[in-house]
């Protein structure tokens, strides 16, 4: 029924207001799509800065020295226990669905191959977007309102060379031995579970760990991590330095910051799965 075809004064009402609700969902969704378009331009240009830096400013050691600690060193204890538990939990939920078969040996190069491929990167990507990518985000916006950056401009400072790059050159080191160490952890607790506890000969199912595990399922796992590592970095830095109005807005940054670096880091996942799994079959 059509605004002119309603006769009542509900039928008016209703048709009114829906031509304004239409008008202002239009609008939600062009701001959405213009913001992501501004931002995704933006973090080109950071990454592109980033690049740069090491050619065209100085290079502080010292700094990305304090980044490797705070990255790598600080983040090992929350990847050492989601890849031990990760793994657990799906040696678990693999041998009570082998075990029907008499595949319980089989356990190990499953969780081995997933831990390699999938779970071990994604998990410590999205671990380390809430530990460091926060706190990248939260530090830099802080120093944004508090005029710091603007200060390291009048000494001559470039903030990208001495904010940005040593967060990327930490974060580009530390990720693929954080995913070693989720791989290694989540090996180690399928072992545990499957043959210590569930009693699945030892020497089966090491020997069909190391058969069906291949360098190419760990080269999947490190460049998956490097991508994950630029992605953090880059869309945390850039919601830092995209602070604007006082403490406010750094929290909402730095909650946006870990919610579109987790969900880059999911959906750059897929493309990436499909890709490197077409170049290195299993």
């Amino acid at each position: 029924m059509d605004c002119q075809a309603a006769g009542t004064r509900l039928g008016f009402r209703a048709c009114a207001g829906a031509a304004p609700f239409m008008t202002s969902f239009l609008i939600a969704i062009g701001r959405v799509v213009t913001d992501y378009i501004r931002f995704s331009g933006q973090t080109t240009v950071l990454a592109a800065e980033v690049l740069s830096s090491p050619f065209l400013g100085r290079i502080r050691f010292g700094l990305v020295g304090q980044q490797l600690v705070r990255v790598g060193f600080g983040s090992q204890f929350v990847v050492v226990v989601t890849g031990a538990v990760i793994g657990s939990v799906f040696a678990a939920q693999s041998y009570y669905i082998f075990s029907g078969v008499g595949l319980e040996t089989a356990v190990g190069s499953v969780v081995s191959i997933a831990m390699c491929r999938e779970l071990g990167p994604v998990l410590t990507g999205l671990m380390v977007t809430g530990r460091v990518g926060a706190a990248m985000a939260a530090e830099i916006g802080t120093m944004k309102v508090t005029e710091q950056i603007d200060a390291l401009r009048s000494m001559g400072v470039h903030p990208i060379d001495y904010l940005v790059f040593p967060r990327f050159a930490g974060m580009m080191f530390s990720m693929p031995l954080l995913i070693a160490e989720a791989i290694g952890f989540g090996i180690l607790g399928s072992y545990l579970v499957t043959v210590k506890g569930f009693g699945v000969d030892e020497a089966a199912y090491i020997k069909n760990l190391k058969l069906f595990t291949a360098l190419d399922d760990i080269g999947i796992g490190m460049i998956k991590g490097v991508i994950f590592a630029i992605i953090i970095v880059l869309v945390s830095c850039m919601n830092g330095l995209l602070v604007r109005h006082g403490a406010v807005d750094v929290g909402r940054r730095t909650t946006q910051a870990v919610v579109t670096a987790s969900l880059g880091i999911l959906i750059s996942n897929f493309f990436l799965s499909v890709l490197l799994n077409y170049i290195f079959p299993i």
